[in-house]
């Protein structure tokens, strides 16, 4: 199988092969983002390349049944290349029963709800979709190319044709200044959109992006480890909708994994417990690892 580069998966699909469908990523702005920096031109693989790919996999595996298709958002290519694809992963492996993209909002906002609805039928079973923030200044200022409101109608989209959504986003993506907004309106915008799952992670700067940039010039103060805290307990308490939560990236300070409203009390109890006893709230800033 021919891969391109660095690959980047979601840690929940540790047990997925990797098929390549893009190489880097469509918008690769993202200030905080160096994922796709040796791929600083976006691709789509040739169908026959990716077919090539599938059916050696065939031959020397003889059971997959998760699958998850990289580079970043792979659902920005032409729903008709997707829908082949994901048919010939069918078609060869009738055991799989998970299928999984990276995508953008905007990358469902510019889709039909049609195109949409038979990509799903098609095969695909969750797409992780990157929402970082619910706030205006900072998507903007972190230049992730989308707005709250353009997340909403991608989010109206993805939900009418009935595909799964996991969004993750950034805790203290607002820096040290702007945290209070980042968590109220992200919390204010997952409630409206209301995805399946959801994964929050602690902000990492990744060394030569253009935030690392910003925090050596110190334009950007990284959010405390304390606000960081406080993000994710303002979250927990004004969350008001069901949805699995994801809170067990490795720079998470607390590890939180279930259900809520199910497990949201008990949640919130260990995040209180760690705002008022672990030594890490005496800290100036969080040093969480780059991806």
């Amino acid at each position: 199988m021919k891969y391109v580069g660095k690959l980047y998966r979601p840690w929940m699909e540790v047990n997925s092969l990797l098929i390549q469908i893009t190489i880097g990523c469509s918008h690769n702005e993202c200030s905080f983002c160096d994922m796709y920096s040796d791929k600083p031109k976006f691709k789509v693989r040739k169908l026959e390349d990716i077919y090539q790919d599938i059916e050696e996999a065939r031959r020397i595996n003889p059971y997959i049944e998760n699958f998850f298709l990289v580079d970043g958002n792979v659902m920005v290519i032409k729903a008709t290349h997707l829908i082949k694809v994901l048919a010939k992963i069918k078609e060869l492996f009738p055991e799989s029963k998970n299928i999984a993209l990276y995508s953008q909002y905007n990358d469902f906002r510019r889709k039909t709800v049609e195109e949409l609805k038979s990509i799903k039928a098609a095969g695909l079973t969750k797409a992780y979709v990157g929402l970082e923030s619910g706030d205006a200044k900072v998507l903007a200022d972190t230049t992730t190319g989308m707005t709250p409101e353009q997340a909403i109608i991608g989010a109206s989209k993805a939900k009418e044709a009935g595909i799964r959504v996991l969004a993750s986003f950034i805790f203290g993506l607002g820096g040290r200044h702007r945290s209070k907004e980042h968590i109220s309106e992200t919390t204010r915008l997952l409630n409206t959109i209301q995805p399946e799952e959801i994964a929050p992670m602690a902000l990492a700067i990744q060394p030569g992006t253009s935030l690392a940039k910003e925090v050596e010039r110190g334009e950007f103060i990284q959010a405390t480890p304390l606000q960081i805290l406080q993000e994710e307990k303002y979250l927990l308490e004004n969350l008001n909708y069901k949805t699995v939560y994801w809170g067990d990236h490795g720079n998470n300070i607390v590890s939180n994994k279930g259900e809520l409203p199910d497990m949201q009390e008990f949640f919130l109890e260990k995040v209180q417990h760690a705002i008022e006893k672990h030594p890490i709230v005496n800290e100036e800033v969080l040093h969480a690892n780059p991806w």
